[in-house]
């Protein structure tokens, strides 16, 4: 259990499984490195996304994250299921993943 946040660490939530897992079990060692480099992929991406609301998301111990945003606001992120959630939260407004806008930015920066 982790003892800041009063948590079992043994479910992972199924953005954060790896590929091959079944179960959603963390077992200790098995495939620690391949699931903690798709993680980091993952947060890149989410990254990517909310820096057009001026926010950021980082790795906290490799079972949750930490949403920022430019003012020092903080909150902690279980899983990238609730993120969209919390980043309305700091925005303070309703945001919609599939706006145009959205899209057509991400778009022009890959393209």
């Amino acid at each position: 259990m982790c003892i800041l946040c009063s948590d079992f660490i043994t479910q992972v939530h199924w953005t954060d499984q790896r590929k091959e897992s079944t179960n959603g079990e963390v077992i200790i060692g098995e495939g620690q490195r391949e699931r903690q480099r798709e993680r980091l992929k993952r947060i890149q991406l989410c990254n990517e996304i909310l820096t057009l609301y001026k926010l950021k998301i980082r790795d906290w111990n490799g079972s949750k994250f930490i949403l920022e945003d430019a003012k020092g606001n903080t909150r902690i992120v279980h899983d990238l299921g609730v993120l969209w959630h919390d980043v309305q939260e700091l925005v303070g407004k309703a945001i919609n993943p599939l706006d145009e806008y959205l899209i057509s930015t991400m778009k022009n920066k890959k393209g």
